[in-house]
Formats: structure tokens, sequence, C-alpha cells
């Protein structure tokens, strides 16, 4: 419920006035309240400026704190590089090391076995030039034998004759023997192509296997390896 104070009657108050035209028109400031909010405006802009680059000094905090982290990282890997590269170079110089001491023993080996073979061959030379002064020395001897039955041939009967030469040919033997020659086996055996060769064939109903018939030149076998085949005359059995 409203209650009306019987004092108060809207209708004796007094009504404000209404301003005219010129009074509705803002009062023109003067030059101390220009100043004064030039300097509030400025105050404010400084604020406002002091506020962004404090704003603006605070955010690269992180940033910089990241871009130490990134620097003391780099710093770490290039430590470690160059530790590894350091580690490496001291490798590369030990290979080298190792290298160049192979080199030289590769080289003074292969030296060694160039010597060796020449010296071998050096030797083998010498082995066969003296080998073979040694047979023909004893050749030489059996040969002074032929010349003296040769000179000898009509001082003597022919009996004598045949026995000088029998005896050479005994001398002979003897130094084939001493030089390791032996005689290849030929009569009244079966046919070995390894140490016989024929070279004339006859049929026979007699012989199932080839066998030698005659020898028409003797083999020899030198330390147990062949020097020349017998040549044989081979029986082999008749074709039916």
């Amino acid at each position: 419920m409203d209650f009306k104070d019987p004092n108060d009657n809207n209708e004796n108050r007094p009504k404000p006035e209404s301003p005219s035209s010129e009074d509705e028109r803002p009062a023109e400031k003067t030059d101390e309240q220009k100043e004064k909010e030039s300097e509030t405006a400025a105050t404010a802009e400084s604020k406002d400026g002091l506020d962004h680059k404090e704003k603006g000094h605070r955010e690269p905090k992180k940033h910089d704190k990241d871009d130490h982290e990134e620097v003391k990282s780099l710093k770490g890997k290039l430590k470690k590089k160059e530790h590894e590269l350091k580690h490496q170079k001291k490798e590369n110089e030990e290979l080298k090391k190792e290298l160049s001491e192979l080199k030289d023993k590769y080289l003074r080996a292969l030296a060694e076995m160039d010597n060796q073979r020449k010296r071998l061959e050096r030797e083998k030379n010498d082995f066969y030039q003296f080998a073979l002064g040694d047979i023909l020395k004893d050749v030489l001897s059996v040969l002074d034998n032929f010349e003296r039955a040769l000179q000898s041939r009509d001082q003597t009967d022919g009996k004598s004759f045949d026995e000088g030469v029998e005896l050479i040919h005994k001398l002979l033997l003897d130094l084939i023997r001493k030089r390791g020659v032996t005689l290849v086996e030929a009569d009244g055996i079966k046919f070995d192509p390894a140490i016989h060769q024929a070279i004339l064939t006859e049929e026979s109903d007699e012989v199932k296997d080839p066998e030698i018939g005659e020898v028409l030149q003797k083999g020899y076998k030198i330390n147990a390896r062949l020097l020349r085949p017998a040549l044989v005359k081979v029986i082999v059995p008749k074709k039916s």
C-alpha cells in the first residue's frame, strides 16, 4: 500500500526550468582543463605502453628459456661429435699404422718369395748341370772303351773284339742302373698299353687276351717312372 505525504503535493512543487538551446550546448573547456586532460591521456598512454613493454618483456622469458635449452643441447651434441671425431681420428691413425705394417710385411714376404723362387731355379739349373756333367763323365768312360775297341779291332781276333763290345755294353748298363734306370718287362707277358706300344699285331687261337709276342725295342723306366715304352709285336685272339 502506498502512503502519500499530505504535505507532498506535486502540484505545489516548482517545475525545473527547461534549458534553452544555448544552455544545452556544453560549456567550452578552459585551457587548464584541456592541459589536465592532455596530461591524463599522456599518462594513460604511457601506462599502456609500459604495460605493453612489460608484457613484451615478460612473454619472451619463455622463449629465452627454450633458446637456452636448445643452445645447451647443441653444445652437448657438439662436444659429443668432437669426442667421436677425436676417437675416430685416433682409430684412423691406428688403422694407418697397421696398414703400413701389413704392407711392409707383404712386400718383404713378396721379395722373400721372389728370392726363394730365383734360388730354387738356380739350384735346379745347377743340379741339372752338375747331374748331367756326372752322367756325361761316365758316358765318356764308355766312349773311351769303344774307341779302344775300334783301334784294336785289326790287332785282335773276332772273339776278343766281341768280348770287348760285351764288356762295354755291361759298363753302359751298370751306368744307367746306377742312375735309377731299369728295363721295362715285356717278354711273354700280357700287353699293357701303359708301358708297351704296339707296333705290329698278329691273330692267334692260342691266346685269350692280347699278349706280347716279340720285343722290337726295349723300354726303360727311371725311378718307377716311364722313360720310354717298349715297342712290341702283340698277339691278339683270332676273330670268329
